[in-house]
């Protein structure tokens, strides 16, 4: 038996809604998201200047798309943990650092595409 609610176009503007929540959330209290997605604003257009073809432009685009996802899911472990209490304890440490790692390693593909690319571009 599935969940009650709304079902078909409904629900698809319900979801669409709830996403422009999370996205807005995420502007007005995480510093990093703000970071993150000012960083992208300015690399994209340079995207589109370093790809030589379609699939570099998509794997650079894309690997800015990730880092923006990792924060957005780093953020909601952290929202979460941090709504349970605010005595310390090992799991809520550990979520949000493999939370902080899934940033980290989002980072440092976006870093390899872009500089495998660049140095394809220019070498």
């Amino acid at each position: 038996m599935g969940k009650p609610g709304k079902t078909g176009m409904a629900r698809v503007i319900d979801a669409f809604g709830y996403s422009m929540k999370g996205l807005s959330a995420s502007w007005k209290y995480e510093a990093a998201f703000r970071q993150e997605i000012t960083m992208g604003l300015v690399l994209i257009p340079i995207a589109f200047w370093l790809a030589q073809t379609h699939i570099e432009l998509i794997l650079l685009i894309s690997s800015i798309f990730w880092v923006w996802m990792a924060e957005l899911a780093n953020s909601s472990v952290e929202a979460v943990v941090d709504r349970t209490g605010s005595e310390r304890h090992e799991l809520s440490g550990r979520a949000k650092d493999i939370g902080s790692a899934l940033v980290f390693m989002s980072l440092l593909l976006l870093g390899i595409t872009w500089g495998i690319i660049a140095f394809n571009r220019f070498a």
